[in-house]
């Protein structure tokens, strides 16, 4: 029944919508925690267990309720020390139950790229295991020094990752808790009107009517005064009559 729960939850996390708030690769955003997180990886553990149940230790299940033997080893009588125990003995287990747990909270999926860095780490893993075992089977000296290679291979391979696991599963933390700052509220921008300096106001929409005789209008500076010449009036005075126009004879009038 539990294998069936923890399979059924393990195809929920496949359906998940969000995303990491940075992946693996790109987990040297915080870099010097993540060299905490590579030369003391299990105090790490404790510190992100800890701060993912909001500090609140009654709260914690070993492993997160994801192991058969969680809630059966008295969790609720000194919760501090079970986490202890597992980050030291079962530190794979508490990382992988730190990230069930975010990912749930938050309904975040694990990228393409975070599955292939994960699967090449397992299987790393397995290939040295098996290469140690056949090298001890045939004691052939030959395998026995590529199995020491892989071995240490995929130990650097294991610290590397989980370091960087880690480090993404605070990054996403202190996205929760508001370390990165509240992010500004996109709003409509006001209505905005083309209008010069000089002008106090923005003009009224439509069709200003043609100025009457008078000051210029405002804005508008005044004509230039030449040297040596006075002001021009203005508005100029009024314009002389036309001069009249010479009496045509009469068709009829001899010339």
């Amino acid at each position: 029944m539990a294998l069936q729960i923890r399979a059924e939850k393990m195809e929920l996390r496949q359906h998940y919508r969000n995303v990491w708030h940075t992946d693996l690769m790109s987990a040297s955003a915080d870099f010097p925690y993540c060299c905490f997180a590579a030369l003391c990886g299990p105090c790490a553990s404790f510190m992100l267990r800890k701060r993912a149940l909001y500090n609140d230790m009654s709260r914690y299940t070993c492993c997160a309720g994801f192991m058969p033997c969680s809630g059966r080893c008295g969790e609720s009588r000194c919760p501090e020390f079970c986490l202890c125990t597992e980050v030291f003995c079962f530190f794979a287990n508490s990382v992988a139950s730190t990230r069930f747990l975010l990912q749930d909270e938050f309904n975040i999926q694990t990228t393409q790229c975070d599955n292939c860095i994960i699967a090449f780490m397992f299987c790393l893993n397995q290939l040295a295991c098996i290469c140690s075992l056949v090298a001890c089977l045939t004691g052939s000296e030959e395998i026995e020094e590529a199995s020491q290679c892989l071995s240490c291979l995929s130990d650097v391979v294991y610290c590397t990752v989980c370091a960087c696991m880690q480090t993404q599963h605070k990054i996403e933390m202190d996205k929760r808790d508001g370390k990165f700052g509240q992010q500004p509220v996109m709003v409509v921008p006001p209505v905005q009107q083309m209008s010069r300096i000089d002008q106090p106001f923005p003009p009224p929409a439509g069709q200003l009517p043609p100025p009457a005789f008078g000051p210029p209008p405002y804005g508008y500076p005044p004509p230039p005064q030449v040297q040596g010449y006075p002001p021009p009036a203005y508005p100029p005075a009024a314009y002389p009559p036309p001069p009249p126009l010479a009496a045509y004879p009469h068709p009829g009038h001899p010339r």
